[in-house]
């Protein structure tokens, strides 16, 4: 384990992170709902819980021993950063209750052209979690890191370059982040089998979070009766 690393962090190393989201229009935005899957993925052997949201955190703060990672998603105009993009934003989870606060770390300019750098050196004086960094390149990794990032995430690679994202998580990047940076490596985005938390293990994350494929049953309900749906349009021809 990295030296520094704080007891929440610690607590994750070698786990899964369960992200527990909902997107606006699913029926389990609720935080009742939101705080129910979270107690189950306690129950079945999670590490800890990513969580979007003040009301989230606090709710799910109160009902699970596990680390919580807070965030608060909102977009905001003039800029492609919609992962915590502003101090108030963090300053909401961390005071829900979050064990760290995650951010956009990516190079994209925030809101008001707030350099990420900048942002996380800011943020870092501001609250007492640690900040981990979200980024989409090994560039973004170091410059959070040098930053003061105590930790840094895979999240949004794949997700900036304007196009789909692939099919597949981006192991290659967890490698590349773990063998350069002197902080934990968190591998999130795309995972959705044992099989691909393993391989970033193997490749030196320091944790796997996972989301969808767990904790998004209209997104996996979609993506099912999808194929039902091209079998019965192709027999009706």
């Amino acid at each position: 384990m990295e030296s520094g690393v704080n007891d929440a962090l610690a607590a994750l190393e070698g786990g899964l992170v369960v992200s527990v989201q909902a997107p606006d229009d699913s029926p389990l935005r609720e935080t009742v709902h939101i705080v129910a899957i979270a107690r189950a993925a306690e129950a079945g052997g999670a590490a800890g819980i990513r969580a979007d949201g003040g009301a989230h955190v606090d709710g799910i703060k109160a009902a699970v021993r596990l680390p919580v990672i807070g965030l608060r998603k909102r977009r905001v105009p003039g800029s492609a950063v919609y992962i915590t993009p502003e101090i108030t934003d963090a300053n909401e989870v961390a005071a829900a209750g979050a064990d760290l606060v995650a951010v956009d770390a990516t190079l994209r300019r925030r809101p008001g052209g707030v350099a990420a750098h900048h942002f996380i050196s800011a943020l870092v004086r501001e609250i007492s979690q640690p900040v981990l960094a979200d980024v989409d390149s090994i560039e973004a990794g170091v410059a959070a890191r040098e930053a003061g990032a105590a930790a840094v995430a895979t999240t949004l690679a794949g997700y900036t370059a304007g196009g789909p994202p692939p099919a597949e998580p981006d192991i290659d990047l967890v490698a590349r982040l773990a063998a350069e940076l002197d902080c934990p490596v968190l591998a999130e985005g795309r995972y959705g089998s044992p099989a691909a938390v393993r391989a970033a293990l193997e490749a030196g994350a320091f944790a796997v979070v996972v989301g969808t494929a767990i904790a998004d049953p209209l997104a996996l309900t979609r993506r099912f009766a999808t194929v039902g749906a091209r079998k019965a349009s192709g027999a009706a021809r």
